[in-house]
């Protein structure tokens, strides 16, 4: 990648186009990582992936496994952008004759994964009350044992008012709750990620200093992606947990991330961790080969080359 140089605003495009094709293949298995995660032992609502996709589709139709999307197509866009330039601008400034140790390649992952949750975070924040609404209303209405004497009626919010409420309530730190949760995974993701993918990127290409094709890319980014994901997973899942504002029925609210630790242990047991790493290394795995093919495929400088010059 450092010897690859690519203007800012290519890599903007590059990370956007990726980030809404990427969001728009895999949303419904995050929905059912999101689902998967939330749920503790005493309300057990889907047994598997599947078993919570078909569910969905019964209960809110094919459109209810893309309930939230909105949100994360909306901010995926500078959230992949951010990412992937980071990581470069980091990389460039970092190597020397346009090389680079592991050591330092893994210090540019960490600087992307921690400029990333400036977007991550809200997004995550709102995306979560939405993908978990469908949820929480199926929990009150096949296991009504499970609420909690006097709770009033669930009503599925909209991120408009759930983003009103949080600001309204707790200012702009609200739509940041569970930002140091998002830097345990992130930053160990991008640390495990960038590196990964590129040694293993760098293994497909054609000479020297020929670039891997592009079908190289993209199993790099499946495997880099997903190995990660599972790697970060316990963290992710506390991650959800915390950002998760309505919890259903008797489900114990989180004061922060040690209790949300002790709790998890406590109730559901070590195995709770990594509830939803299947979901999350299938979404991971395409969402970041296809980033990786969009960026070095270079669609960005494409669609920069047929702009007047003083648009670009």
């Amino acid at each position: 990648m450092a010897d690859k140089q690519i203007s800012l605003p290519a890599k903007l495009i590059n990370g956007g186009i990726a980030g809404i094709v990427g969001v728009s293949c895999v949303f419904p298995i995050d929905l059912a990582k999101t689902r998967l995660q939330n749920q503790s032992n005493g309300s057990r609502l889907y047994t598997s992936m599947s078993d919570c996709l078909i569910k969905t589709i019964r209960s809110e139709g094919y459109f209810g496994m893309y309930r939230g999307s909105a949100v994360n197509l909306t901010l995926v866009t500078p959230e992949k952008a951010i990412k992937l330039a980071a990581n470069d601008f980091f990389r460039h400034h970092l190597s020397k004759d346009g090389k680079l140790t592991l050591v330092k390649e893994m210090l540019a992952g960490c600087g992307a994964g921690t400029c990333q949750v400036v977007v991550t975070t809200p997004m995550e924040m709102l995306k979560i009350q939405l993908q978990d609404a469908g949820r929480i209303a199926a929990q009150r209405k096949l296991m009504p044992e499970t609420v909690a004497p006097g709770a009033v009626e669930f009503k599925s919010p909209t991120a408009m008012q759930i983003t009103r409420e949080l600001l309204r309530e707790k200012g702009i730190a609200g739509l940041y709750k569970g930002l140091g949760a998002t830097l345990l995974r992130d930053v160990p993701f991008s640390i495990i990620y960038f590196p990964l993918f590129a040694n293993l990127n760098r293994l497909g290409n054609r000479g020297v200093e020929g670039p891997a094709p592009f079908y190289v890319s993209f199993v790099s980014g499946c495997l880099a992606g997903s190995t990660a994901a599972v790697a970060v997973n316990p963290v992710d899942v506390i991650k959800t947990r915390l950002q998760t504002l309505t919890r259903g029925g008797q489900e114990e609210a989180y004061t922060g991330v040690s209790d949300c630790i002790s709790k998890i242990l406590r109730n559901e047991g070590p195995t709770a961790f990594l509830k939803g790493a299947y979901c999350r290394a299938l979404v991971i795995a395409p969402l970041f080969g296809i980033a990786q093919v969009v960026y070095f495929l270079g669609v960005g400088e494409f669609i920069l080359s047929y702009l007047p010059k003083g648009e670009k």
